[in-house]
């Protein structure tokens, strides 16, 4: 039998938010590394440059090629100069995966102005300006896949940690990746969303044990999402065996969005 051919093979992609916020695997750094595994090279770009470095440091460990990129997605010039960094560093831009993403509390009563502006500016606006430059390098290059992030609360209310801000920005995230996904389907360039439900990542490191079990028992599957889970959906998404595929939302969430809490109630009690 012959070795498979790697999935992502002569791809290049940018990976937005490809450091881990803290101890642990998040997604943007789960998605880098299983590109790069399958053959993509991989521009690691974050705010914190370190946290990249960490990433990349596994992906050449592993055999795999990546470079650091530190950038601010809410920055125009940052988010030009990423986009030329890839082309120039790989010879061309064919996967870009928009996965930064902040919370900030509150309900629409006791939300903060400054962070609901803070929070729509990282995680929508941000999205906006990688896209911007990015689509016109992929259509040079004969077409690409564009990956939004978005959320099971872009989707449902509902959540142990309330944040309206968060919630709005996401459900921004999926009327951006449907929009673009027609406005770009003629020049080759496919644009999807995936809605994580209630992974445990770095990002929520810090909630009890009994929110934690919650989540888990919320969930068809009873089973607690990784970023794994994530990068694994995205890995399809990015390669060419989801070629007919643009403008879908993709829910990762162990079943949960097809339930009501009253379907769940024997798990709940």
């Amino acid at each position: 039998m012959q070795d498979r051919r790697p999935r992502l093979e002569g791809k290049v992609a940018i990976v937005t938010g490809a450091g881990s916020s803290g101890p642990g695997v998040g997604t943007g750094k789960a998605m880098s590394v299983l590109f790069a595994r399958d053959g993509c090279k991989v521009l690691l770009a974050d705010a914190d440059q370190a946290r990249a470095e960490e990433t990349a440091a596994t992906i050449r460990e592993e055999g795999g090629v990546a470079s650091v990129f530190q950038a601010d997605i809410t920055s125009s010039d940052d988010c030009r100069r990423m986009v030329d960094a890839a082309v120039e560093r790989y010879g061309s831009l064919t996967v870009l995966v928009n996965n930064v993403g902040i919370l900030a509390p509150g309900n629409v009563v006791t939300v903060e102005e400054d962070d609901w502006d803070r929070v729509l500016e990282v995680n929508l606006k941000g999205m906006v300006l990688t896209s911007k430059y990015a689509v016109p390098r992929m259509i040079e290059a004969g077409g690409g896949s564009i990956i939004n992030m978005s959320s099971l609360l872009g989707l449902r209310a509902g959540s142990v940690f309330e944040s309206v801000p968060y919630s709005a920005s996401k459900g921004g995230v999926i009327a951006l990746t449907t929009s673009m996904a027609a406005g770009h389907g003629r020049d080759n360039v496919r644009v999807n969303a995936i809605a994580p439900g209630y992974l445990y990542t770095p990002m929520v490191s810090g909630m009890s044990d009994e929110d934690r079990d919650l989540r888990r028992r919320a969930a068809p599957l009873g089973t607690e999402g990784t970023a794994w889970d994530v990068a694994s959906a995205a890995l399809f998404l990015a390669s060419d065996e989801a070629r007919w595929i643009t403008g879908v939302v993709l829910p990762v969430d162990a079943g949960l969005i097809q339930t009501t809490p009253l379907a769940m109630l024997q798990h709940l009690r």
